[in-house]
């Protein structure tokens, strides 16, 4: 008697923020998403979480499902430096060291509880070769993200803790209540004593 595999539409459900995020840009064939489905892998990470080390190769591209994932390096004092928060709805890698197989020059880390989708650069690789418009779509979302987050970090510049403080929680006030504060104060570049005394002012 042969052995019946599981239909991919029983795992639909946990792929469907991804197909139903990219399908506000085009439309995705039903038998384009069964063979995007066969590479991908939902795992859920906990706060703290490391999804890639600093100075290991990007070799996954995550997309969040739910939760905050932040990039963060480490300075010369050995202290982790927030630099991003990214939530659900987008995707993640280090691009530089995804494109080009060298040491990644940032960590990935869950600000807290999550759930992402993961696929290799083996298997993107194939689907894009396959799925041409796939590449074009996905490289134009990263691009856009790109220039998002750079747009964010750059409208703290000249700012005092004040103004970056409240800068952030107009622009990512779901990220605020999420992710704890250090790591706020890691983003804002200020100590948790002074972002503590930044909050009780603001109140």
């Amino acid at each position: 008697m042969p052995i019946l595999l599981p239909s991919l539409l029983t795992f639909a459900p946990m792929f469907s923020p991804l197909f139903n995020y990219l399908q506000l840009f085009r439309s995705i064939p039903q038998v384009d998403r069964e063979l995007i489905s066969q590479s991908l892998v939902y795992r859920h990470v906990k706060e703290g979480d490391v999804l890639l080390q600093e100075g290991k190769v990007a070799r996954e591209l995550f997309f969040i499902c739910k939760g905050v994932i932040k990039i963060t390096t480490v300075n010369d004092k050995g202290k982790d430096v927030t630099h991003f928060f990214l939530r659900e709805n987008q995707f993640t890698t280090i691009l530089h060291s995804f494109n080009n197989n060298t040491p990644a020059a940032e960590s990935i880390i869950a600000a807290c509880d999550a759930e992402v989708l993961v696929i290799s650069k083996a298997a993107l690789m194939d689907i894009y070769e396959k799925l041409p418009y796939l590449k074009e779509l996905i490289t134009g979302i990263q691009q856009q993200a790109l220039l998002d987050k750079i747009q964010l970090r750059n409208a703290f510049l000249g700012e005092d803790a004040s103004a970056r403080y409240r800068l952030f929680l107009m622009r990512q006030p779901d990220v605020a209540l999420r992710v704890p504060l250090g790591d706020i104060a890691s983003y804002l570049g200020v100590t948790q004593q002074s972002l503590s005394r930044i909050r009780r002012t603001a109140r």
